[in-house]
């Protein structure tokens, strides 16, 4: 029962920590002042940024076992299993498009995708995969995905376009995305979505990826052996996916498969890092932070962007006749006059950290923990 919980614990300070980071990320003073790392990658490549999204997927898929395996093993149990997978997946997705809408909900215009889109996409299919098939199938459908995707973007003859094209807006998953999404994508492209149809497939293949690990956690070995276990395997995938990287480049926007396996290695040798910390060392002073936004990680996610909406849309004249939103109103008064413009742009996304952790602080106190 100890090592369940302490296990646990390694997941929820990853959890918590992703959350944190995603908030940090997605919540600068200004996009124009931004150190390099807390921003995604142009294009090919990637930076501390595109690190966040895949991780969170992992954990997603690491929490399906050990949510599941207990229960999977009696047949009987499975219509309850699918209708709390399905209830799961509609709730997470219909948050997503509620974030999307918020406040005007112009459907004519409604992004479609998202990240809590994926996440719920992602969630289902590995969910109902774990139940159906044992180790080898679950191999067997991620080498699929994975090859699959990277076929389909090769050879696939685009039209106007050709096959293996990469590039931004003219690849085999853009031209999908403006078949079937036509008018419902992200606004700063409106022609492609980075998380569009296509490379969902191989996300799905990163949460596969966490169910593997799950699988790892769930084993008789000690936790010594899974430690070594999840640093040699996680090393050997970030190997493997910058090899991939010189024929199929790591490029968050397209999650390309090499892309899909480096990063669930980064996030197999973190995990490694802190099952070590946690469980074998007894290291847990520093753990309580990200405990607390582990816990609720979908609420602190969903919180942050409809507040940080409301502070975009807020907005008024001043005495010159300039527009002026109640977050640059914050900004300005409160940073910019005593920080360089980079930051203060950093001093606003950290202040916001800081104060979700309160709030989610409060709630863990409370023992509020909202569950989708």
């Amino acid at each position: 029962m100890t090592k369940v919980k302490e296990r646990l614990k390694a997941l929820d300070v990853l959890r918590g920590a992703t959350i944190a980071a995603m908030i940090l990320v997605n919540n600068p003073g200004s996009w124009s002042h931004i150190y390099a790392p807390l921003e995604h990658a142009a294009w090919h490549g990637w930076t501390f940024t595109d690190m966040i999204f895949p991780f969170f997927l992992f954990i997603v898929g690491v929490s399906i076992v050990l949510a599941l395996q207990s229960k999977i093993e009696d047949p009987t149990q499975h219509r309850a299993l699918y209708k709390k997978i399905i209830r799961r997946t509609l709730i997470l997705f219909g948050l997503g498009l509620f974030l999307s809408g918020f406040p005007f909900f112009n459907l004519s215009t409604l992004r479609i995708p998202g990240v809590l889109q994926r996440i719920a996409v992602c969630y289902f299919f590995a969910a109902l995969l774990y139940i159906h098939l044992g180790r080898k199938g679950l191999w067997t459908v991620t080498l699929v995905l994975l090859f699959g995707y990277w076929a389909l973007m090769a050879w696939y003859p685009v039209p106007g376009t050709g096959a293996g094209s990469l590039e931004k807006g003219a690849n085999f998953a853009a031209w999908i995305d403006q078949m079937v999404l036509s008018g419902h994508m992200w606004s700063a492209t409106k022609t492609w979505d980075p998380e569009g149809i296509v490379s969902t497939l191989p996300a799905i293949a990163t949460t596969l990826f966490g169910v593997f690990t799950g699988m790892l956690f769930k084993s008789t070995l000690s936790t010594e052996e899974k430690t070594i276990r999840l640093f040699v395997y996680g090393n050997g995938m970030i190997f493997v996916g910058l090899v991939w990287n010189l024929w199929l480049p790591i490029n968050k926007n397209l999650w390309t498969s090499s892309y899909a396996v480096f990063m669930s290695g980064m996030a197999m040798v973190i995990l490694g890092i802190l099952t070590w910390w946690i469980d074998i060392r007894k290291q847990t002073r520093f753990t309580k932070p990200f405990i607390v936004y582990g816990m609720n990680a979908i609420t602190v996610f969903v919180l942050s962007g409809l507040i940080g909406r409301l502070l975009y849309i807020i907005r008024w004249q001043d005495g010159s006749g300039t527009e002026v939103t109640l977050k640059g109103w914050i900004y300005h008064l409160l940073f910019t006059p005593w920080l360089s413009p980079v930051n203060a742009s950093l001093a606003y996304a950290l202040t916001w950290v800081a104060l979700s952790y309160a709030a989610m602080h409060w709630m863990y106190k409370k023992g509020i923990f909202l569950k989708v």
